[in-house]
């Protein structure tokens, strides 16, 4: 009986469907607009929500995010933004079944729409879920359609980068310094993105050293060998004063080396946050970088 079950929830669903989009193009017109447009689209936003929940009792996982998407349109149109990016989410998180490319365009306009609001740590967590989708997802197709240089390819990277960013900045070292180093390493043997390559392993190296000042200097040693032009960036060498004041105990020479990187190329708000954190393991320090 289940089966019949299922494929009468899919029928009614798509009834629902069907009614819902009748309610929204009633409500578009000149009458339907004077009396209780706004009304007719809440109904229909309902109805969108309920058939997406049938489509997934029966495991219809692609009209399940369609109708998702739908809600999430209407509930913008009404202005609920709350509500429009929980919908974008579930209709993400049907779509990763059957769709991961829609899966990451719904996530994405969920986590605009969060940003849009201030709600950053959900608009973090949300890019964690992309990664996930890139990684499990689609591990297998990228290994067959996607050569280094393609779109998708820097896409993945992109979002693998934010989530190593906010992992760093929620003291979640392992996790970032995993992906620093994947992405280190799948970049520097191609010639286009070598370059942003020592980056990589620069903030690898951080990460290391704000847990432990060894680990930091084994790293830059495993760094240096693995990537031959790591050694004459500019920040290796700062690593390498870094290293040498954190292990004197020296808070001067510290402030000194990065101030000196600083003058050259700028330090954004994370390598700033970062150095921070490392200055504050030297004894007696007041923990700023003038």
């Amino acid at each position: 009986t289940e089966i019949m079950d299922n494929s009468g929830k899919e029928k009614e669903a798509i009834q629902l469907m069907a009614e819902a989009d009748k309610k929204v193009k009633s409500s578009g017109s000149f009458l339907g607009g004077m009396f209780g447009g706004n009304h007719k689209v809440e109904e229909a936003c309902e109805m969108y929500a309920r058939a997406a929940n049938m489509f997934k009792m029966a495991k219809n996982w692609s009209a399940a995010g369609n109708a998702f998407c739908q809600a999430a349109r209407l509930h913008m149109q009404l202005q609920n933004k709350h509500d429009s990016a929980t919908s974008y989410i579930d209709a993400g998180n049907a779509f990763k079944k059957a769709d991961p490319q829609e899966a990451i365009k719904c996530l994405n306009a969920a986590i605009d729409i969060y940003t849009d609001m201030g709600r950053f740590t959900i608009a973090a967590k949300h890019h964690i879920t992309i990664a996930e989708v890139y990684e499990s997802e689609l591990v297998d197709i990228e290994k067959v359609l996607f050569p280094p240089q393609s779109n998708f390819y820097s896409s993945a990277n992109k979002c693998l980068l934010k989530v190593a960013s906010y992992s760093a900045q929620l003291e979640q070292y392992p996790k970032a310094i995993e992906i620093y180093e994947q992405v280190g390493t799948n970049t520097m043997d191609n010639p286009l993105l070598k370059y942003s390559a020592k980056e990589y392993f620069f903030k690898a190296s951080l990460c290391h050293f704000i847990v432990d000042e060894l680990n930091a200097k084994l790293a830059v040693g495993k760094y240096e060998e693995m990537f031959p032009a790591f050694s004459d960036s500019r920040e290796c060498k700062l690593l390498k004063k870094l290293l040498e004041a954190h292990e004197e105990q020296n808070a001067e020479a510290f402030t000194e080396a990065v101030k000196e990187f600083d003058s050259i190329s700028r330090l954004d708000q994370w390598l700033t946050t970062m150095l921070l954190r490392i200055k504050k393991t030297i004894q007696g320090d007041e923990g700023d970088l003038k």
